[in-house]
């Protein structure tokens, strides 16, 4: 059984949609943080070694940061299809992918929601490959690997729908959010954390 250490309304949010995706059993550790605005407070419930979300335990196990337990729980759930197994030849792409996530899309995410750099010569052509890199693989397949839905799809879609407005006008982003978010985990996952919020 993994326990997952979440905080409702948060981005990891991502990875209660990556657990209910994976099939494999777990329990929902909801944990206080303290946010950006200074709403809340640290946790001492929380395991996260800096008091933040998420955090998984697994085998007396921990482990955190959202792209690490990406990795970690699509290599315990095989059968999920989410990730790509040792050896295999998507195995680099699928490690590439998630570290560009979080190295170039994500910077660059918050650099233009937070007005870092725009005009900036070297900023909008960061932006502009990103928002490039996007669009040419959602050409080449329905997912950005591909034919298939990954957890690269969750982590890079969760984190575009929470910021689409830092993106430009896209059928092709739109048409793939939307086919994401109909996924029947995608959909328990936001229920889960309605219901918190609404209690």
């Amino acid at each position: 059984m993994i326990t997952f250490y979440h905080s409702p309304e948060t981005r990891s949010g991502r990875t209660m949609w990556l657990m209910e995706e994976s099939g494999l059993p777990f329990e929902t550790r909801y944990v206080t943080i303290e946010h950006m605005d200074g709403r809340g407070a640290v946790d001492p419930a929380n395991v996260h070694p800096d008091g933040r979300v998420p955090a998984i335990v697994h085998d007396n196990v921990l482990i955190s940061e959202s792209y690490a337990i990406a990795i970690y729980v699509s290599d315990l759930a095989p059968a999920s299809n989410l990730g790509a197994p040792e050896g295999s030849a998507e195995r680099g792409p699928f490690l590439a992918w998630l570290m560009w996530l979080a190295t170039e899309m994500e910077p660059v995410i918050f650099g233009r929601l937070y007005g870092g750099g725009e005009g900036n010569p070297r900023a909008e052509r960061n932006y502009n490959q990103v928002v490039r890199r996007i669009e040419t693989a959602l050409a080449n397949g329905p997912y950005l690997m591909g034919d298939r839905f990954t957890a690269v799809d969750v982590m890079a879609g969760a984190t575009i729908a929470w910021a689409r407005q830092a993106f430009p006008e896209s059928a092709a982003i739109d048409a793939w959010l939307a086919r994401i978010a109909d996924r029947p985990a995608h959909q328990r996952a936001c229920a889960n954390d309605a219901e918190t919020v609404d209690a």
